[in-house]
This record gives C-alpha cells, sequence and structure tokens, in this order.
C-alpha cells in the first residue's frame, strides 16, 4: 500500500481534520445524483473517501469516516426528505430537521459499519471495503423493508456505464464502481514518483465505459407502435385533497382523457392516470369511473384511487377495458414506512405522529405482491405504485415477465428540486435492468415514457398539467439480471470475503511465526 508523506498522513488522521474531510467527500458524492447529475463529481469523492479510510482504516477512526461520509452523501442527496413535512408546515413542519437528521445518519451507519468491518482485513484494507461497502448497500436494499434509494452505482446513469445494470444488476455496478475507485487510492503517488499515472484505475474506468457502450441497443423503430397517452393533473399535495380544489382537479383529468390527437382522427390505445388521481372510493366510484371510460373512448384506462374493504384501506389502481368494467385492481404492497404507515403506531400515537401520506387513521394495509395487469394486444404489464419503483427486486419477483413496467406516482410529496427527478432516474434503471420499457404517469410529473435502454422518448416537464401521447416501445430481449435478480451478487460476496478471510489467517500465522 502507498505511503505518504509523515506530515500529510499526521494532518489527515487528526480528527479535526479528516471527519470534515470524509464528510466533503460524501457530499462530492451526493453530486452524482440529480438535479446536478455530476457523475465526475461524485466518482472523485468516491476516490477520496477510499483514500481516507486507507491512512485510517482501524476501528473507530475508519468508522468515523465511513459514518461522515455517508452522513455527506445521504445529507445531500436526500435533502428532500423534509419536503413531506412542509406540505402541512404548521402541523409537522418541526419534524423536518429530524427527518433529514435520522435518515442521513441513520442511513450512514450501514457505511461505517462497513468501513469497521474492512478494518479487519490488515493488509487488504482496500480490497475488504469494495467487499464490505458493496454489502452494506446490499443490506439497504433488503434490511427493514429496505431502502436502495441512491445506490452508489446510480452515479452513471448519465453515461454509459449504467447499461452493466442490465447484465450484473445495480448491486454489480456498485462493487464494480468502489472497486475503480480503490483502484485509483490505492495508486496514489508515492513520493519520487508524483507524475506516474494510476494506470489500473484508467483502465478500470475506460472498461467501464467501454464495457458500457457495448451493452446499449439501438433506438427501436416505434413506426405503427400502440399509442399510450399519459394524464398528469398537477395537483400541489397541499390543495391537491381541498374541497373546492379536488373537482378542479379530478374535471382536468377527465377533459385531458377525452381530447383529440394530433391527427384528430385517433385515439390513444391505453390511458394511464397517476396515483390516488380519483378523489373517491373504489367502490364509491361507479360514476366516475363510467365518465372515464365515456371520455377514454375504445382506450382501456388505468386510474389511481384508494379503497376501503372490511376497514382495511389501500392504495390501489384499476384496470378498465373500453366498455368501463373494472377488470383488475391492484393494492400498492411495498409501503413507505412513516408514510403510508406507521411502525409500532402504537408508540407515535402518544406523540399524535401519523403516516405523512396515509389517508387512512391507521394507515394503508399493503396488498398481497407484485400482480401483472392483462391489458390484451398490448400486452401484460408489470404495476408499480409510486415508491415500488425504487426495489430491483420487487420487480424481479414479478410472477412472470412482463412487456412493459407501468409506474403511477405522485411526486408532488418531494417537493420540485431534486425528489421527483431522482424518483424518475430510478424509474430510468428499472427500465435497463429489465429491458423493458416503463410507462409513468406522475400528478406533478415527471410524467414519461422510457425504452429499455433508460432513454426518455417523451416527457411532460414537473409542475405542469396537461397530456402525453407517445407510442409505446416494445420490449427489449429479456437481460441477465431479470434472470438472475440479486443472487449472483450475493454468492461473489460471501466468495470474497472467504479469501479475504482466508488471507488474514495466512498473515496471522506468518506474523506469529
Amino acid at each position: 500500500m502507498p505511503e505518504l508523506t509523515a506530515p500529510a498522513r499526521a494532518f489527515v488522521l487528526r480528527g479535526w481534520a479528516r471527519l470534515p474531510l470524509a464528510l466533503a467527500c460524501g457530499a462530492l458524492m451526493g453530486l452524482s445524483a440529480a438535479p446536478y447529475d455530476l457523475w465526475y463529481a461524485g466518482f472523485l469523492g468516491l476516490v477520496g473517501a477510499f483514500a481516507l479510510f486507507r491512512v485510517a482504516p482501524r476501528g473507530l477512526r475508519a468508522v468515523g469516516t465511513g459514518w461522515m461520509v455517508g452522513l455527506g452523501y445521504f445529507g445531500l442527496s436526500m435533502s428532500w426528505i423534509v419536503e413531506p413535512f412542509m406540505v402541512d408546515a404548521a402541523a409537522t413542519g418541526w419534524m423536518a430537521p429530524f427527518g433529514l437528521l435520522g435518515l442521513a445518519g441513520g442511513l450512514a451507519l450501514f457505511w461505517a459499519l462497513a468501513f469497521w468491518g474492512a478494518g479487519h482485513a490488515r493488509h487488504r484494507v482496500l480490497p475488504a471495503l469494495v467487499v464490505t461497502w458493496t454489502a452494506a448497500e446490499l443490506a439497504r436494499a433488503y434490511v427493514l423493508t429496505g431502502f436502495p434509494w441512491g445506490l452508489v452505482g446510480y452515479l452513471w446513469l448519465p453515461v454509459a456505464p449504467i447499461q452493466w445494470v442490465s447484465l450484473i444488476g445495480p448491486h454489480g455496478l456498485t462493487f464494480l464502481t468502489f472497486a475503480t475507485a480503490a483502484l485509483y487510492a490505492a495508486e496514489a503517488p508515492r513520493r519520487g514518483m508524483r507524475l506516474l499515472p494510476p494506470v489500473l484505475g484508467v483502465t478500470a474506468l475506460l472498461a467501464l465505459f467501454g464495457g458500457g457502450q457495448a451493452l446499449l441497443p439501438p433506438l427501436q423503430d416505434l413506426e405503427g407502435r400502440p399509442v399510450v397517452r399519459l394524464i398528469q393533473p398537477n395537483a400541489p399535495q397541499h390543495l391537491k385533497w381541498r374541497r373546492d380544489m379536488v373537482p378542479i382537479y379530478y374535471r382536468r383529468q377527465v377533459d385531458f382523457t377525452s381530447a383529440p390527437m394530433q391527427d384528430g382522427d385517433s385515439r390513444p390505445d391505453l390511458v394511464i392516470w397517476p396515483e390516488t388521481a380519483l378523489p373517491t372510493l373504489l367502490h364509491r366510484s361507479a360514476n366516475e369511473l363510467g365518465e372515464i371510460s365515456l371520455a377514454a373512448g375504445a382506450a382501456q384506462v388505468v386510474v389511481g384511487l384508494q379503497r376501503e374493504n372490511f376497514g382495511n384501506w389501500y392504495n390501489s389502481l384499476v384496470l378498465m377495458g373500453p366498455d368501463g368494467d373494472v377488470r383488475q385492481v391492484y393494492d400498492k404492497y411495498h409501503l413507505v414506512p412513516f408514510g403510508e404507515y406507521m411502525p409500532a403506531k402504537a408508540v407515535f400515537a402518544r406523540w399524535n405522529i401519523a403516516g405523512l401520506a396515509a389517508r387512512a387513521e391507521g394507515g394503508y394495509s399493503p396488498g398481497p405482491g407484485p400482480e401483472l395487469l392483462d391489458l390484451g394486444p398490448l400486452g401484460v404489464a408489470l404495476p408499480l405504485i409510486c415508491y415500488e419503483a425504487v426495489f430491483p427486486q420487487d420487480v424481479y419477483r414479478a410472477p412472470g415477465r412482463p412487456d412493459m413496467l407501468m409506474q403511477i406516482t405522485n411526486d408532488a410529496w418531494f417537493g420540485a428540486f431534486s425528489g421527483p427527478y431522482q424518483h424518475l432516474e430510478q424509474a430510468r434503471i428499472r427500465a435497463i435492468e429489465q429491458g423493458l420499457p416503463m410507462l409513468r404517469a406522475a400528478n406533478t410529473g415527471v410524467s414519461a415514457v422510457i425504452d429499455g435502454a433508460g432513454r426518455v422518448l417523451a416527457a411532460l416537464p414537473l409542475n405542469e398539467a396537461g397530456y402525453l401521447d407517445a407510442p409505446l416501445p416494445p420490449p427489449l430481449r429479456g437481460t441477465l439480471y431479470s434472470r438472475t435478480g440479486d443472487l449472483p451478487m450475493l454468492v461473489m460476496l460471501l466468495l470474497f470475503a472467504g479469501l479475504l478471510m482466508r488471507h488474514h489467517r495466512i498473515a496471522l500465522r506468518r506474523e506469529n511465526d
């Protein structure tokens, strides 16, 4: 491992200097997320994090470095978490700073544990950190219902390497990203060799870009494809359920549904309304659903609404046929903790704290799991309601391979700066992972038609009311990740961990001899 000069090492090891540097590296990594999309800044911050760990890889120093890197990254990239608390600022605004600090600090614990664990590898600390940090990101996707928002590998979305997720998934790309950054950190200039370039790091980076470009499929011919209409009413969250505004937003969506296409004669084949677009419960919505179907003509319609069954409330969508009959109902099953339901709600009820997005007193109930919507000649769709599109494993768990992904969402909760754009980015990555088009209808935006390579083919801007007619892209061939999921990555991590442990035992025996 290359040595730093004694003064530089002493400076970095001092807590007052090392911890702010770690925080700055994490914030630099956060600039890779939307709306900044500075992937190069994110990668530079990642190299800096590995370099800081390299000179202080043991004990509480490593823990502090890892936690501060995580605090900087999650604190900047997920600052949108304060927005839901500000919808009703008088009642919940006081929770906003606690929400941000709790989320950023809590997620940073995964990274602190990764840095602490890597320090036990003795002479292979950088390879060990690649393994433990990837394992921490994998655990973040599953532990306590999971929250894989902003995985480190997502920093490549603006450029070609993001296509690797179709082959090895987001955690595999995260592993390659960590490994490349570690090579740069390991090849930091020695004294007397300051002009030597980091050959291995540059080679790995070129391989990431070259492989990603080779995996990028060409644009598809959309001539003669079915036309989908996405409805975007642009209802601000603080007005969405106000009695005098509900009829306005409902009528706006009906008018968008009945509007003619540009040629004046054709009609869309499928119309999609966003999450909780209908102001009435399903069992009270016969008149509204009939009016929507009439406005859609011969098109099938997907509508987001709520339903109640034996005292349980569900965040749902319905699929209506051209004759107006409800053919399928899908209930969201991966609910947002502290948003759509409260863990340990009896405890929080003492302070009158309830789920921010829950319309029922006890919060929403989860549906049975992933389901497929049969759209007849258009194919089969996998519906995802809002938060569900954040989880790669939820898409992989579908009961069969669909022809398209369909996300309805209400991103008015996320403000107008970063949250909606990051949510869109993750929808794009789900499309790449599966090689499937993504149809995304959002209440306030961004509504978009995305192809199986993650390219946004058509979109409605944030905070703009309107509708979007676009051809439905065909599915690409099934990707390797769509067939294997995260299992190969888990097996590889266990294998590398075993090799590192073996090397650790050999090193101990040599020292004792």
